[in-house]
């Protein structure tokens, strides 16, 4: 059973609406099962169809398998890409205000092994951000 292995690598993503990995908010940050299947919010399946992933939200599936954020957590280390400014204010809110179930994202905060790879547009709210492009 997976629960009872380490992960090496999680490779997980961040939503327009904070969610990881399809743990949208507000995310179960205490269940014990590392996968689940979750049902995507309407937002979340618009975003589907906005990275061209399908073509109508028709298409997009309502239900998702996820590991939850307890078993990410868990894992060695955490890789996480947020590319597109359509996530900086959800990049912004995840890394900027307290860890919360209403921004699943933000329990990367969490874990020491964890790295976030943003592109200029994702980090374009952050508050160092103006500090850097200069």
């Amino acid at each position: 059973m997976i629960s009872r292995r380490e992960v090496d690598v999680a490779f997980v993503g961040v939503g327009e609406n904070g969610h990881l990995a399809f743990n949208d908010p507000p995310a179960d940050f205490e269940t014990d099962e590392p996968y689940l299947v979750v049902e995507l919010d309407e937002a979340c399946r618009r975003q589907q169809v906005g990275e061209g992933w399908f073509a109508s939200p028709d298409e997009v599936p309502r239900r998702a398998i996820s590991m939850l954020i307890k078993q990410i957590l868990k894992s060695r280390r955490v890789i996480c890409v947020v590319p597109d400014a359509r996530k900086a204010l959800a990049v912004r809110d995840c890394l900027e205000s307290e860890v919360s179930p209403l921004r699943p994202a933000s329990a990367l905060r969490r874990h020491e092994g964890a790295t976030v790879y943003l592109d200029r547009e994702s980090a374009s709210l952050l508050a160092n951000h103006a500090a850097r492009k200069g």
